[in-house]
């Protein structure tokens, strides 16, 4: 564990009200400044979230909407879901993910830490292989936390290749199609 000192004065500022004016002095002025009524140094430009390309999916409605598609690829740690954006409000040149991660993956740190590993890899794949209009949503599972980083890479990006071939061939996949001929 690191100790007071080894932290950066930034780190520092916003722990310590006296040390804020310090610090802020001390480091890069466009990257710092000071609250205007003293106290913590906060960064001049916001920080950049990970999914910052792709639209997030937050409604319960959008969810639904998305698993009701049955246009699905299961992988060893997580599934995604795929369907096209609704036309009335989608301009159809974006993507957007929701991310989910139900009780059954862990508690609360493994389902938050499952959830980031997903908007990583989400973050770098999705922009270069996602269909634009369409929304995914990647439900973790168990071992989502645990899995290397280049095995969840390759398995969504394989995930996305079937669910092309699932769109090509105009449709679900075929145990659903079978599911609803019985």
């Amino acid at each position: 564990m690191a100790s007071v000192r080894a932290w950066p004065r930034q780190a520092a500022a916003g722990c310590w009200r006296r040390a804020a004016r310090r610090a802020a002095s001390a480091c890069l002025p466009e990257l710092f400044r000071l609250h205007p009524r003293g106290g913590r140094a906060k960064l001049a430009r916001p920080a950049r979230s990970m999914t910052a390309d792709l639209a997030r999916l937050k409604s319960r409605a959008d969810f639904l909407r998305v698993a009701a598609g049955r246009r699905r690829a299961v992988r060893p740690a997580f599934i995604v879901q795929a369907a096209p954006q609704p036309t009335q409000g989608a301009s159809g040149a974006t993507l957007r993910v929701g991310f989910t991660a139900s009780r059954k993956v862990g508690n609360a740190v493994v389902r938050n830490r499952a959830k980031r590993r997903l908007r990583a890899i989400a973050a770098e794949i999705l922009p270069q292989i996602g269909h634009p209009g369409t929304d995914y949503v990647l439900v973790a599972r168990a071992t989502a936390s645990e899995r290397p980083y280049a095995e969840l890479v390759g398995d969504l990006e394989g995930a996305l290749r079937q669910l092309a071939r699932q769109t090509a061939r105009g449709g679900s996949s075929e145990r659903a199609r079978a599911a609803e001929e019985r």
